[in-house]
């Protein structure tokens, strides 16, 4: 990995390493085919060659909303080291087997839960949630398989902008843009 990518790496690693609370987190920006934001936090779980990864409920609205308009924007904040990024690009779904895969890594309430949420649908009430998952623990008392509704989305990024807070609201912008062909550009933006 080189290029942004490797600099979004770098920096996602610089804040663990910084004891960042929740340096996964990211605000995900999608928008309904008539062009109506929403905005909500995921996490990232994955950055390579290719972009950024995360995971959600397939039936979720944000899910609704990228399959519908297959472009977002991701913004990442790590404020102790005064530091953001936003990317931007097109969406599209994980592979059956990277979703699988990352699913086998979460821990077992985590799995149970992705099986007992019918994201962004109405529910009774919390007891009915807490139901769900008692009987998906009872329907899943070893290995729990990752529900068809649920897996991973990548972003490809066209678009990437690093920023660091300096004195004097002098901050430090750079963006980077991608040609046709692969290649990244960059410029230096004014504060």
């Amino acid at each position: 990995m080189r290029g942004p990518l490797a600099q979004l790496q770098a920096w996602y690693e610089h804040a663990v390493a910084a004891g960042v609370a929740e340096p996964e987190a990211m605000a995900l920006a999608t928008a309904t085919p008539d062009g109506a934001p929403s905005v909500r936090f995921v996490l990232l779980k994955g950055i390579d060659e290719r972009g950024v990864e995360f995971f959600t409920n397939y039936e979720s609205r944000k899910a609704r909303e990228l399959t519908a308009n297959p472009r977002a924007a991701l913004a990442v904040l790590w404020k102790p080291l005064q530091r953001q990024i936003r990317l931007e690009g097109p969406v599209e779904p994980l592979s059956a087997e990277e979703s699988d895969a990352y699913f086998a890594t979460r821990a077992r309430q985590s799995q149970l839960g992705a099986w007992a949420s019918q994201q962004s649908q109405v529910i009774p009430d919390r007891d009915w949630l807490e139901a769900r998952l008692a009987e998906f623990g009872e329907r899943f008392p070893a290995t729990v398989q990752r529900p068809p509704h649920w897996g991973g989305f990548l972003l490809r990024p066209q678009a990437i902008e690093f920023w660091e807070g300096r004195p004097n609201r002098l901050h430090d912008r750079e963006a980077f843009t991608r040609d046709e062909d692969g290649a990244w550009h960059s410029r230096r933006l004014s504060p």
